[in-house]
């Protein structure tokens, strides 16, 4: 198949959201980047190369470049805009994500990229089998009691194939290793632990994919160290993911290996409608735009009774917590 199936739905969000009543910030978002895309000078912030303008106010912006919700938004949308434009450059048909900027009454907004008719949905669920699924976010939070701040950064990348292929999980796997090990040979066993058992769908007895790495509340040795790590994890996405995306866009495929993926698909509807605590967190906030909470939802799914298939590929369910890549 041509690569012009592969980009669907694709959906990547920049997201802040602010509560007056428990006086809560935060940003959160779901991308990747790589070197700078924005300079930030004593007068002024470059925003030529984002998808849109922040939802921030510039002046605002200005007024508080030294400040970690201004470092974050501007990091994630760097991130958004050069995880985009590498997907635009894998797209054969030119086709390019449409911008859908939106703001809440109650505080905050969000700047939503959409490719339509071209497979991803950071979340990304590829129409080809071969290409496997992502699933990138990286926040910050900012809680107010009385003079007190309390911060903390949360996030993580997993993959989902539907087809294990051993070279591309090395590949993944090493990507965020190396680069977490810069900060410490610590973080990347604990993160990736944590990661395998955070996204295991306990009815099924099944993971929901390869693994990758998954960490919340960090908060030390330093905010700026915090968002160092943050900043390095959510550059990485992008160079362990383009790749496989390189390697299989243009891998045959037939009903069978469809139909395998689409029933995968529907664990992972199971798994994010029924566990994850970032679609329930959404759905309970107040002013909440389902939209941009449901898109890591799969376009299409299947559901079968009973399913039983003696394929060797159902071994991937059981990948990352036997394996060390």
């Amino acid at each position: 198949m041509l690569f012009k199936v592969f980009l669907k739905n694709c959906t990547l969000i920049y997201y802040q959201r602010q509560r007056d009543l428990s006086k809560l910030s935060k940003l959160g978002g779901v991308f990747s980047a790589s070197l700078s895309l924005f300079s930030l000078s004593k007068s002024s912030i470059d925003t030529s190369q984002f998808m849109a303008e922040p939802i921030t106010s510039m002046e605002t912006l200005s007024k508080n470049k030294d400040d970690m919700k201004t470092k974050v938004e501007l990091m994630i949308l760097r991130i958004q805009a050069e995880f985009c434009r590498a997907l635009e450059k894998e797209e054969e048909q030119g086709n390019k994500f449409v911008i859908d900027r939106w703001q809440r009454k109650e505080g905050g907004g969000g700047i939503t990229c959409i490719m339509q008719n071209a497979g991803v949905s950071s979340v990304i669920h590829p129409k080809n089998p071969l290409v496997p699924t992502i699933h990138f976010n990286y926040r910050y939070f900012e809680v107010k009691d009385g003079d007190k701040i309390h911060w903390w950064f949360g996030g993580g990348t997993d993959l989902t194939p539907y087809y294990l292929n051993v070279s591309d999980a090395v590949h993944f796997h090493t990507v965020l290793k190396e680069t977490l090990d810069k900060h410490g040979m610590q973080y990347y066993p604990m993160y990736k632990k944590w990661c395998d058992e955070y996204f295991y769908i306990p009815h099924r007895y099944e993971t929901r994919g390869i693994g990758g790495i998954f960490f919340d509340d960090l908060d030390n040795p330093s905010q700026d160290k915090c968002f160092e790590l943050v900043t390095d994890c959510a550059d990485a996405v992008k160079h362990s993911y383009i790749p496989l995306v390189q390697r299989h866009k243009h891998t045959p495929y037939g009903k069978q290996e469809r139909e395998w993926q689409l029933l995968r698909r529907g664990r992972y509807v199971e798994f994010n409608l029924i566990y994850d605590r970032g679609t329930k967190f959404g759905l309970l906030t107040p002013g909440a735009r389902y939209e941009s909470i449901l898109m890591s939802l799969p376009s299409k799914a299947y559901f079968f009774f009973n399913f039983r298939n003696g394929n060797t590929c159902i071994s991937l369910t059981k990948v990352p917590l036997k394996e060390s890549f």
